[in-house]
């Protein structure tokens, strides 16, 4: 096992704003939802009348990025404020090195209870994994493997379920049950809930699908639609919780999403899911606090590593030994504050992903746990978390980014053949005049920090954030 190198580091409120009664936070995260896949971004015709209704007694971010253009990366970065890279996620159905520290243990070791429920698809669920959510730092959870739909198998803190229903149902039925068990509790509630939808098959419909059947029909990508307004419906069941048990005032919910959408014509920008052009990464970003954070829209360019970095500052949490963050705390710009970003990178098509069929393994793992058998699945508790590859400097495989804004610098290694794509993205959000025949010097610059950048990332994952 592996420790930390590194310093301590002390994330305080700033301002005062945030000094007193730390409240309770809910990061809440869809699975495929795109930036322009919602009422309150403009969507011709989806229904998300909860989402609509939080985004109007919030903070909205106009310019929000999810870190990588797929699912597991994404959920690495939100949990450590770190490029996926660097935490041993550079595509989906990787897992996490249980050597990164998470936001939930960090919350966790500040006095806060935590739990996660629905898709985790950045470890294993196993009861001996140390990948697993316990072993990332909460408390309790209920989980599955990757996305899951209709009668999902889960695990319940190593506990293998099938329960019957909906995936995105169960998933806040969880969530609504652990706070109706944690709120008179001395400590303030942290928990993760990430929707396994609107990720196909496309099977799960909103609760009375009479109401929107009709408007649906005939509209291309209908089943991703339905299930976008089934998670609509989670979120109102939730503010209405939070209400109705006196708790909502002093507690923070962040909505997002891991990725672009998956209808290009709808994702906010050129491509969609898979894709480190904007419509790729762009996602929809609520910040609701009721007690402290006057309702606006908010057009600082910012993305899911920074929700880490935030989060700690806002509760006044401690981590003591703290690898290099890509992320940074949004809480000046939360408070109405001007605040700048500093560029940022994003990198894809380094690795391939890694299928994962959740209620296929999950099943297996069920059957065995009942019949007092050991895992049929051992090679799934580690897979290559105690790797540590080696990279060579200069030769930067896949697609990466380098978002200086209104500038962003598209990097493609394709073999020995190196495509590089200037955009201005005020000017062009659609990323369709290259500029990079006539701003030579500025890519000159950009790349040069891109390319940085990328080998501080090698280094990470190459294990140089950690000690024998």
């Amino acid at each position: 096992m592996r420790i930390w190198l590194g310093y301590l580091i002390l994330l305080v409120s700033i301002g005062g704003l945030f000094a007193k009664d730390r409240p309770n936070i809910m990061l809440i995260m869809a699975d495929d939802q795109g930036y322009g896949d919602a009422g309150f971004t403009g969507h011709p015709f989806v229904q998300t009348p909860g989402m609509d209704a939080m985004a109007e007694n919030s903070v909205v971010f106009d310019r929000f990025y999810a870190s990588a253009p797929v699912c597991s990366p994404t959920r690495a970065s939100v949990m450590t404020g770190r490029h996926p890279f660097r935490t041993n996620v550079p595509n989906h159905g990787h897992y996490m090195r249980p050597d990164e520290v998470t936001v939930a243990e960090a919350l966790r070791d500040s006095g806060y209870v935590t739990g996660h429920f629905g898709k985790w698809h950045i470890g294993s669920v196993q009861p001996e994994s140390p990948t697993n959510p316990g072993g990332a730092g909460f408390d309790e959870w209920f989980s599955g493997l990757n996305f899951f739909d209709l009668d999902p198998y889960l695990s319940r803190n190593g506990q293998y379920e099938n329960p019957k229903g909906q995936g995105s149902v169960i998933a806040m039925d969880a969530t609504i049950e652990f706070l109706q068990k944690h709120k008179d509790d001395d400590k303030p509630m942290f928990t993760v809930t990430w929707f396994p939808a609107p990720h196909g098959p496309f099977v799960e419909v909103p609760v009375e699908l009479s109401s929107v059947d009709s408007f649906y029909k005939n509209k291309k990508s209908r089943g991703y639609f339905l299930e976008i307004t089934l998670i609509d419906q989670q979120i109102m069941r939730l503010r209405e919780s939070l209400r109705e048990m006196g708790i909502a005032d002093n507690t923070i919910v962040w909505y997002t999403s891991d990725n672009g959408g998956l209808v290009e014509e709808t994702s906010g920008g050129r491509k969609k899911k898979g894709s480190l052009y904007e419509g790729g990464l762009r996602v929809p970003s609520i910040v609701e606090w009721p007690a402290k954070l006057e309702p606006k829209h908010v057009s600082l360019p910012a993305s899911s590593s920074d929700i880490y970095p935030t989060l700690l500052a806002i509760t006044g949490a401690e981590v003591r030994h703290q690898p290099l963050l890509d992320g940074v705390d949004l809480s000046p710009c939360l408070d109405g504050k001007d605040q700048d970003h500093p560029p940022m990178g994003f990198w894809h098509d380094h690795t391939l992903g890694q299928a994962t069929h959740s209620d296929r393994i999950i099943k297996a793992l069920m059957e065995a746990q009942q019949a007092g058998e050991s895992s049929p699945f051992p090679e799934r508790i580690l897979k290559n978390v105690e790797e540590f590859p080696t990279f060579e400097r200069g030769y930067y495989k896949g697609h990466a980014a380098w978002n200086e804004w209104p500038w962003k610098l598209h990097r493609i290694q394709r073999g020995d053949e190196l495509i590089l794509e200037l955009y201005h993205l005020e000017n062009d959000p659609m990323e369709e005049k290259d500029l990079s025949l006539t701003e030579i010097k500025r890519v000159e610059a950009m790349l040069k920090r891109l390319e940085d950048w990328q080998s501080s990332v090698y280094g990470s994952w190459e294990g140089n954030d950690y000690s024998e």
